[in-house]
């Protein structure tokens, strides 16, 4: 490890306020410039076992693009990031690394952990802004043919991967734009989706093929696709099935799954109205429940079409809450109000059918669960209501089932995911790998990426000297 000495502090990256930016769907970060970037690396004291690089699901060469960046060399730097992650944009912005690279920073013992991912960002900006667009080098030909079903995280790193090592890929999506949860679960103001169709036109131009509006499992099945020529499938499908609470009053009007609401809003870019003319319910009095990142999501999108007061709903303590830290205080910046130790209970609607009000219980923590988080326990006799127009249930989301239920030789497991090895992604149909959230359930990007690079890993060698 050097001995030189460093700021203590991280260079912080300049955003939108909060009171501007609760009414738009801009970035809220708004980017490092070239002196910050270079003076945010210069805090990196390069050490020579870079606890970091085993933080990272991908396996990024951190102290060596970050060198880079001191050194002015910012194609040099993307080009190392290349090496093991073909995302390097959509990383940057959304990947927990407060928890995987930052959190085994050694800086961060002590100071502040470098700001990697902020870093990584800038690298893939200035990239896109900048750069000359070359390609990485690619190998020969060798005229195998991979389909890949689904095109989120896993699904474009296997892509990434697979077509550098020669072989002919195509990518085969069920909605009419590639991206997966990149372009129908991220909001724009987190992940603008022109950064996510610049990462797909990057795989684009090295050789992949993507087609959109194909269903695999319902227009094609996996063993037709074998029988089509493909030499090897790969499925990442993820793991979209709204989940509810099933709690009395869940037909009123005004009570939708945080999938259906943020691809809404996303995908089908309702945030453009009047532009775009995709009906979404506006909210003016909204609750969502759950505390991960997709209620955050979906909570601050909801502050953005309008309402006038948005509360995140939650049966456990700000300490359980499993969004990260950066997305919770964002969204308190933004005005958004936490009820935590609450739990619904019931919803109460008008004659008209239309949601009006929410009883909700109060809750305590008792011992812990099998989640390692203190089980909440309610409060008898603790019964209030709360006055709500819009409740988006953000508790989860179950397995994909639409190509798993047509593939009868494909394992699952009790919950519906498939059954694959977690080092190789092989599952037990042979030919076919998968990743992702069809395999672990709702995770991280950067997790599904790392999944998808140990399948291409897999795939390669199979291609290579078979099963």
């Amino acid at each position: 490890m050097s001995d030189k000495k460093v700021k203590s502090q991280r260079v912080p990256m300049p955003e939108q306020a909060p009171e501007i930016r609760k009414r738009n769907f801009e970035e809220v970060p708004t980017g490092y410039s070239v002196q910050m970037a270079q003076e945010e690396a210069a805090r990196c004291l390069q050490c020579k076992k870079p606890s970091c690089v085993g933080g990272c699901p991908v396996q990024v060469n951190i102290p060596g693009f970050i060198q880079l960046i001191t050194e002015g060399d910012f194609t040099g730097a993307i080009r190392k990031i290349w090496g093991t992650n073909a995302l390097p944009a959509v990383c940057g912005r959304v990947c927990p690394q407060e928890i995987q690279c930052e959190g085994q920073c050694v800086l961060g013992k002590k100071n502040t952990a470098v700001a990697i991912g902020n870093l990584e960002r800038f690298c893939a900006d200035y990239e896109r802004q900048h750069g000359t667009g070359a390609l990485p080098p690619k190998a020969e030909s060798t005229g195998k043919k991979v389909a890949v079903v689904g095109s989120g995280p896993s699904s474009l790193t296997v892509a990434g991967d697979l077509i550098v090592k020669g072989h002919d890929v195509s990518v085969m999506e069920a909605f009419h734009k590639p991206g997966g949860v990149l372009v129908y679960g991220i909001p724009e103001f987190r992940l603008p989706k022109a950064i996510v169709a610049q990462e797909v036109n990057f795989l684009q131009r090295q050789g992949v093929k993507i087609e959109c509006n194909n269903v695999v499992g319902r227009t094609v099945s996996l063993d037709e696709l074998f029988e089509q020529g493909y030499d090897a499938v790969y499925v990442g499908v993820g793991a979209g099935l709204p989940r509810f609470m099933n709690i009395p009053g869940e037909n009123l009007i005004g009570i939708l799954s945080a999938n259906e609401y943020l691809t809404r809003a996303n995908l089908m870019k309702a945030y453009k109205f009047p532009d775009v003319d995709t009906p979404i319910p506006m909210g003016k009095n909204v609750a969502v429940l759950g505390a991960g990142n997709v209620a955050m999501d979906a909570a601050r999108t909801a502050m953005r079409l309008g309402a006038d007061k948005v509360r995140i709903v939650y049966r456990r303590s700000r300490e359980e809450m499993p969004a990260r830290v950066a997305e919770i205080h964002h969204a308190e910046e933004e005005g958004i109000e936490l009820m935590l130790l609450t739990n619904p209970i019931r919803y109460i609607g008008d004659e008209r059918g239309r949601l009006t009000r929410m009883e909700c219980l109060r809750m305590e923590l008792g011992e812990p669960d099998d989640s390692g988080r203190r089980r909440p326990v309610p409060v008898e006799g603790s019964e209030f209501t709360i006055d709500t127009d819009l409740v988006i249930v953000a508790v989860g989301s179950g397995a994909n089932p639409l190509l798993t239920s047509s593939t009868a030789d494909m394992q699952l497991n009790r919950w519906g995911y498939i059954e694959a090895d977690p080092e190789t992604g092989k599952t037990t149909k042979q030919g076919v790998w998968a990743g992702g959230d069809i395999v672990t359930g709702a995770a991280t990007v950067i997790l599904a990426m790392g999944a998808g690079r140990k399948a291409a890993d897999s795939i390669h060698q199979y291609l290579t000297w078979g099963w």
